[in-house]
């Protein structure tokens, strides 16, 4: 029930936040790119080191701040990898708000709060038996990174992240405390 809660909370920002107007990009109005308020964008690191795809559309809705919604599909925990009898399936959704710091025209540090929930199960081989962990779990944390804009539509830079998690089961097979980080391409429109 809490994690409908949460999710309708989540959809009723978003819609609100898709409807502001006067919005700019992460650059701030001295950069020239303030006609360009989404950005899509991919996470390629984790896609390349791990199979995971983390796909995200960033809402501008002012020069220091921003709307971030992510879809995690095959999420791992951490940087835990998937081989041999160990099998992730497992998937998850984040939303962020993203504050962007500085007045460079080319590219800003920003720091971010972030609720994640990750629903699925994590299978592994225990003396023989497949022994399952339900994965679903809310998180929370926080991160930063430094975003470059190489020009008016694209922009790229790393991230990185730390969250708790609020599973007595997954901390029972994984710590509570979660690490996670990546290098984002985006195209803005």
């Amino acid at each position: 029930m809490k994690k409908l809660i949460f999710t309708i909370a989540m959809a009723v920002l978003s819609s609100t936040a898709l409807l502001a107007q006067d919005l700019i990009s992460s650059s701030g109005s001295g950069g020239g790119f303030g006609s360009k308020t989404n950005e899509v964008k991919v996470n390629f690191l984790n896609l390349i080191l791990l199979g995971s795809v983390e796909v995200g559309y960033e809402k501008f809705l002012g020069d220091d701040h921003s709307l971030d919604l992510q879809v995690h599909i095959n999420d791992r925990f951490g940087f835990n990898s998937q081989s041999g009898d160990k099998n992730y399936k497992t998937n998850s959704v984040q939303a962020s708000m993203n504050f962007y710091f500085g007045d460079n025209p080319n590219g800003r540090f920003y720091l971010f709060p972030l609720a994640k929930i990750r629903f699925g199960e994590f299978e592994e081989m225990v003396d023989g038996d497949m022994v399952t962990t339900n994965m679903n779990a809310f998180i929370f944390g926080a991160g930063g990174g430094y975003k470059w804009e190489f020009s008016e539509s694209f922009a790229f830079g790393p991230y990185a992240s730390i969250a708790r998690g609020f599973s007595d089961e997954v901390a029972e097979r994984f710590t509570r405390v979660e690490f996670n980080a990546g290098f984002s391409l985006g195209y803005r429109f």
